[in-house]
C-alpha cells in the first residue's frame, strides 16, 4: 500500500484556505492508496474551539470526501468539531466511495487545556484498508503506550499531530519507540508554521518496523513523502523475532 504523508503550514481558523492549499500539494503527487494529514489540518490546533471548531457536517469532511473520490484513495486527518455531545477532536478516515470511519482523540492535552473544552474518546479503532490494518492515534496519544499496544490486530500506526518545537525531541523518540516495541510501521505526520500559541517545524516521517526512518520531510518546509508498506517483510520480521509473543497482558496488572 502506498501512503502519502502531507506536511503543511496551517492558516489559523481558515478551513477553505487550508483545504485548497492541501489540494495544491496533492495535485503534484502520483497515484497512492492513502493520504495522511496532520491534527486539525483545516484550522490549526485549538484548545479554545469556540468560533473555530466546525459544525457537522463539516466543510473539511465534505472536502475530504470529494478529494478521496477524485483521487481514488482514502484520506485521513483530524478535525475540530462541535457536536451535540460537545467539542471533539475527531480523526476521519474517508474512503473514495464516501464511507467514513472515525476515531475520537482519547488522551486530551491537559498541559494546553484541551481537556477543559473537548470530550475524550473511549474507543480504540482499527481500520482495514487495501490489505493493511491501521491503528489511528492523535498527537498526545503517542505518549501512552498501553493505549496503542499491539494486540495482534494492526500492521501500521498512523499518528497525526500538531507537535510543537519545544518537545520535538520527544516526538522523534516516541514515534520510533512505538514502531519498535509494536514491530509495526509508523506513519507520523506533523505540521509546520505557527498558531497563536506555538511554533511547529514538522518531523513528518515514515518508519519501518525496525525503527528505521524510510523517508521524511524537510524541517520547516511543506512537502509530501510517499512510502510503501511491505506486509511480507513485516510478517517475516515478526516471525523471525517474535518479541510480541512476550508482551504483557495489561489487563492483569
Amino acid at each position: 500500500m502506498k501512503t502519502a504523508l502531507v506536511q503543511h503550514d496551517i492558516v489559523w481558523a481558515k478551513p477553505e484556505i487550508n483545504c485548497n492549499n492541501i489540494s495544491r500539494l496533492l495535485d503534484e503527487i502520483p497515484q497512492v492508496d492513502l493520504v495522511v494529514l496532520p491534527e486539525m489540518f483545516s484550522t490549526g490546533f485549538a484548545t479554545k474551539p469556540e468560533g473555530i471548531a466546525e459544525n457537522e457536517p463539516s466543510y473539511s469532511l465534505e472536502w475530504m470526501k470529494k478529494s478521496a473520490a477524485k483521487m481514488g484513495c482514502a484520506i485521513a486527518g483530524s478535525v475540530a468539531l462541535k457536536t451535540k455531545e460537545g467539542y471533539i477532536n475527531r480523526f476521519y478516515f474517508v474512503k473514495p466511495d464516501g464511507d467514513v470511519i472515525t476515531y475520537d482523540k482519547r488522551h486530551l492535552f491537559t498541559y494546553g487545556g484541551e481537556h477543559l473544552t473537548f470530550k475524550p474518546g473511549n474507543e480504540r479503532v482499527i481500520i482495514e484498508w487495501r490489505g493493511v490494518r491501521i491503528l489511528p492515534i492523535i498527537c498526545y496519544d503517542l505518549r501512552f503506550p498501553v493505549w496503542s499496544r499491539y494486540r495482534g490486530d494492526y500492521d501500521m500506526i498512523i499518528c497525526v499531530a500538531s507537535w510543537s518545537i519545544p518537545r520535538r525531541y520527544h516526538w522523534d523518540t516516541l514515534i520510533r519507540a512505538r514502531a519498535i516495541e509494536n514491530q509495526c510501521y509508523m506513519a507520523a505526520v506533523n505540521r509546520i508554521g505557527t498558531d497563536p500559541n506555538c511554533e511547529y517545524d514538522g518531523g513528518t516521517v515514515f518508519i519501518d518496523p525496525y525503527g528505521h526512518p524510510v523517508a521524511s520531510c524537510n524541517n520547516n518546509k511543506e512537502g509530501v513523502i510517499i512510502c510503501e508498506t511491505d506486509l511480507r517483510m513485516l510478517k517475516n520480521y515478526r516471525k523471525k523475532f517474535p518479541a510480541l509473543g512476550d508482551r504483557d497482558d495489561f489487563s492483569l496488572l
